[in-house]
């Protein structure tokens, strides 16, 4: 009997231990830092696919968007941070909350599905942001924009999703360089980054877009390549985000991998360690 006991008490101690860690890796992710893969090449040059990064939701306070979200498609595993703090949801105002800065690099939930995307902002509540032939104009002034040479990657499936990059020098083959142009760009508040150009898109000339109060406007840094603010949700875009819908800022890359699995650890890229996100 009292070996049963001892093995009963030994099961419990060890479920205790497990609950107690799933309790603080919990909170941890809900109050401090979120775990981020970049799955797309919307941010190239500043975010690559393949990075990972953690999200710093103390940086603008919380939301209902700050507790956590669980997708895991191979066990149809869908929990959104509605499904976890949806009697939140609804709120303008932020616990802590502060707002970010033009130029910040942002974590936010898709105001439509909810899934989380990278953007920067770009445009912030009553600002007028357009593009004209590729430039942007904030406020009716254009950005400043210097030449910065050329971003080269080879011309290969990148990532789990296995994507093909888009090339300004296209088409090229299977292992060839694949060039866009890139530009550093200069906001209002002096925060400067880098855009890459892949060529005359439909997006490059917009209308004027006037942000909301309490929303914001995003972009991806590889222009052509973005799904973001410039496209109306009706559309299937990002249209405006609502302030509630922000999770937190990116600031450095922990590490990067050039695979299909950031757990491929031979596919890392050196260079990407602690990287900081300008």
């Amino acid at each position: 009997m009292a070996e049963k006991t001892g093995v009963m008490g030994s099961v419990i101690e060890t479920v205790k231990t497990v609950v107690y860690a799933l309790l603080i890796a919990g909170a941890f992710r809900t109050i401090l830092f979120q775990p981020f893969w970049i799955p797309s090449g919307s941010m190239k040059d500043t975010l690559l696919i393949g990075d990972f990064l953690f999200v710093n939701k103390m940086a603008y306070g919380y939301s209902y968007a700050s507790c956590p979200s669980i997708l895991i498609p191979a066990l149809n595993v869908d929990i959104g941070a509605d499904d976890f703090c949806g009697m939140f949801k609804g709120s303008k105002d932020r616990l802590f909350g502060s707002d970010p800065e033009r130029g910040d690099v942002v974590v936010f939930r898709h105001p439509v599905t909810g899934r989380d995307f990278i953007k920067r902002l770009i445009g912030l509540p009553g600002d007028q942001i357009q593009m004209k032939d590729g430039l942007l104009y904030i406020n009716g002034a254009p950005v400043v924009v210097q030449d910065d040479g050329v971003f080269t990657e080879t011309y290969a499936p990148q990532g789990p999703e296995q994507s093909m990059p888009a090339c300004a020098n296209a088409p090229v083959g299977p292992g060839a360089d694949c060039i866009k142009e890139r530009a550093s760009e200069t906001l209002p508040n002096g925060v400067t980054h880098d855009v890459l150009n892949i060529g005359n898109r439909g997006l490059d000339n917009t209308g004027i877009y006037t942000v909301p109060a309490d929303n914001f406007f995003f972009m991806g840094d590889n222009r052509d390549n973005s799904t973001d603010s410039r496209v109306p949700q009706s559309l299937g875009g990002v249209g405006f985000v609502p302030r509630e819908d922000i999770v937190g800022r990116a600031d450095r890359v922990i590490f990067s991998s050039a695979g299909r699995s950031m757990l491929a650890f031979w596919t890392w890229r050196s260079d990407r360690f602690f990287k900081g996100i300008e």
